[in-house]
């Protein structure tokens, strides 16, 4: 019976969203999606949020098989940059990154590993002089891309006054300088992220509050109020790429429906699958666009503007 049931609501969610239907799409639990979808639409633009992580989320996961460049390694290309921080930095990737990708450990594991990490991060991040100018310059050298369909989803959220928190463990500079390169501005998206702070003139490290793969929630972001602000959108559209994503609409207050959906790459897609389908209501498989999110914002918008009741 439940089998049926969920075969039911696979067919009824695919008539929504048809991106649904197609195999890079994973749904474990059919009929909870179609609840939460049911919700997020019938609660209209009034009622939601939109958060997203940034690095392979808002940007691709790759570009011809070559995996994206991430916020902290665009910095490395500012020319200011001394070749001292580049070696430490890079050896620093080379011994954390391994342990935020390991599929055998858990989030729980991981976490004193991503303080070390970002702690050591901060330090080298210092006594050297960086302006926004140079950011910039290195944000266009650097052949940044966004998922296809990203401007189409700002552009719409911005109309529908929804707003996009910008949840990112990356560096909080160089992504809004991005999000300007493309031209993905508008009052309607905050970020919350590590941003340089300054001291005579020379870097001095991120500020206080540090945002790591796994505490990108209402914890990293209880300094800014922000989920406070957004106490009466109770729906909330997740995006993420880390399984530590997953986590964060941790900390909105009064939530009634968060649906979560994951991308996924790599070399152990096999491997992570399972957990991600644990994680996040949808998983999507080498999708580079925004495909998904824009059909349900579209959803939302036709159904709110034609009175329509969904399907349950």
């Amino acid at each position: 019976m439940e089998t049926a049931e969920e075969d039911s609501a696979l067919k009824a969610l695919i008539e929504l969203v048809p991106q649904f239907g197609n195999s890079y799409v994973h749904i474990k639990h059919p009929k909870s999606v179609l609840t939460l979808l049911n919700k997020i639409v019938l609660g209209g633009s009034k009622s939601l949020q939109v958060i997203a992580d940034f690095d392979h989320t808002i940007t691709k996961q790759h570009i011809n098989g070559e995996r994206h460049v991430s916020s902290f390694c665009v910095i490395g290309n500012c020319s200011t940059i001394p070749s001292g921080f580049r070696e430490q930095d890079r050896e620093l990737l080379q011994k954390y990154l391994p342990i935020e990708r390991d599929p055998h450990l858990t989030k729980e594991e991981k976490t004193p590993y991503m303080v070390e990490w970002y702690s050591k991060t901060s330090e080298v991040f210092s006594g050297f002089p960086l302006d926004s100018n140079e950011i910039n310059n290195a944000v266009k050298g650097s052949h940044t891309e966004l998922r296809t369909g990203t401007q189409e989803l700002v552009k719409v959220l911005d109309a529908e006054n929804i707003p996009m928190l910008v949840f990112s463990a990356g560096l909080g500079d160089v992504v809004e300088s991005i999000l300007k390169e493309h031209d993905v501005v508008n009052k309607n998206i905050h970020v919350i992220s590590n941003f340089l702070q300054f001291k005579d003139g020379c870097v001095n490290g991120f500020t206080a509050d540090m945002v790591h793969p796994f505490n990108k929630n209402g914890k990293a972001a209880a300094h800014t109020k922000y989920f406070d602000l957004m106490a009466s959108r109770h729906n909330v559209l997740l995006m993420g790429d880390n399984l530590g994503d997953a986590d964060m609409a941790d900390g909105v207050p009064n939530t009634d429906a968060v649906l979560k959906i994951g991308f996924l790459f790599g070399n152990n897609v096999n491997l992570l699958l399972p957990q991600y389908m644990d994680h996040f209501d949808v998983v999507l498989i080498d999708d580079q666009t925004m495909d998904v999110a824009n059909s349900i914002i579209r959803l939302l918008i036709e159904k709110n503007s034609t009175n329509e009741t969904l399907k349950h």
